[in-house]
């Protein structure tokens, strides 16, 4: 806004707008004048004034209804208005903050009174201007960086069916970035997949839904990359601070996947944000219960579980994988969806073979009693 404020006056009465406009141009404020309502609500939409003194009698259309049309309408809806009346009583008052006015001035005007309203509705009018741009060239910011997030992410799902193979690579490989920093490996995000592919055939999914969680998988921390160094590193147990940042890479996660129009994305964004939910509510981030939480993030849940138990982490060594099995036995129905466990445990072989097969990370195992948790609370050594 210009630092001269722009002001219109709108009276029938020509000696009045005289009077005002005399006492405005003399504080070095552009004045404009409109004769009646008509006039007013045209000029307040070609002159954009920055306040506009308002006379309440007068013929055709009177200053409260000419208020509630500026109101009404966007373009001129925050030009601050000021009603100038004869009648002092409160139900004039009252009738003019309804009609939408900003303040209200009696007549005759007194000079002072006048010079001090109009200084204080104009600085509100700059403020609230600031704040208007600020909000829109954030918008603009936020709407070009969603925009760029948005195609990066619907790019990954616009390759053909004949570059399957190369996509799912390359999501493998950025989803080594966060697993690096956890210290995980390759192989981890790999297993993932397999145990997936495993179980949704022990339930009898459709080859399309074993394939979109298979290939969204694999991005289920993809969150950790917001997580600092110091806590995700950290060799020994979290204190509860520490814990409650670390839970944020679900949200993290979730919010980096968001807004893909690509099925496996969207799934993906799911199995980030639900795959530390348990079916009994006590999980993170939302503590969802039971078929609430996704069933692309009941069965990651499971098959994560399954390899963190079986492999070394920064808190703990590698437990056996019968003595996974046997942890998580004890959790159906608690963590995990039973009906996913039964399927679960029909393929313990096949899910063994597949560990075993994929052992690079794999360690001696031990016992449960050597084991130091991140989180004293039951079920605490699930990850």
């Amino acid at each position: 806004m210009n630092n001269v404020g722009k002001i219109l006056i709108v009276d029938d009465d020509k000696m009045n707008r005289l009077l005002l406009n005399t006492i405005l141009s003399r504080m070095s404020y552009h004045v404009s004048e409109a004769f009646d309502g008509i006039d007013c609500l045209e000029k307040a939409v070609s002159l954009c004034p920055d306040l506009i003194l308002m006379d309440v009698k007068m013929p055709g259309m009177d200053g409260l209804d000419v208020t509630r049309q500026l109101k009404k309408n966007d373009e001129t809806k925050n030009i601050p208005v000021l009603i100038i009346s004869a009648h002092d009583q409160l139900p004039e008052r009252v009738r003019a903050v309804e009609a939408g006015a900003e303040d209200f001035l009696s007549k005759p005007v007194e000079q002072i009174i006048l010079k001090a309203k109009v200084k204080s509705l104009l600085k509100i009018k700059e403020y609230n201007d600031n704040i208007h741009n600020y909000q829109k060239k954030l918008e603009k910011e936020v709407e070009k960086k969603t925009v760029s997030l948005k195609q990066a992410l619907d790019d990954l799902q616009s390759a053909s069916d004949k570059l399957r193979l190369y996509s799912m690579d390359t999501i493998l490989r950025l989803s080594q970035a966060a697993e690096y920093r956890d210290m995980e490996t390759g192989e981890h995000i790999q297993r993932i997949g397999y145990y997936i592919h495993a179980i949704g055939k022990a339930l009898s999914l459709s080859d399309q839904e074993i394939e979109t969680y298979q290939y969204a998988s694999p991005m289920h921390d993809v969150g950790k990359i917001g997580i600092p160094d110091q806590i995700l590193m950290k060799p020994g147990p979290l204190n509860e601070s520490e814990w409650k940042i670390m839970k944020q890479h679900t949200i993290i996660g979730g919010k980096i996947l968001s807004g893909s129009d690509s099925s496996i994305l969207k799934t993906a964004e799911a199995i980030a944000l639900t795959h530390h939910e348990k079916w009994n509510g006590c999980g993170y981030p939302y503590k969802l219960k039971g078929l609430d939480i996704p069933i692309a993030g009941r069965i990651t849940a499971i098959a994560d579980v399954f390899d963190a138990l079986t492999s070394k982490r920064p808190y703990k060594k590698a437990f056996s994988v019968e003595k996974a099995f046997d942890i998580m036995a004890e959790e159906r129905g608690k963590s995990f969806d039973p009906e996913l466990m039964d399927a679960f445990f029909s393929i313990k072989k096949e899910l063994a073979e597949i560990r075993n097969t994929h052992n690079l990370d794999y360690k001696a195992p031990l016992t449960l009693s050597e084991l130091t948790f991140p989180q004293q609370s039951s079920g605490a050594y699930l990850p």
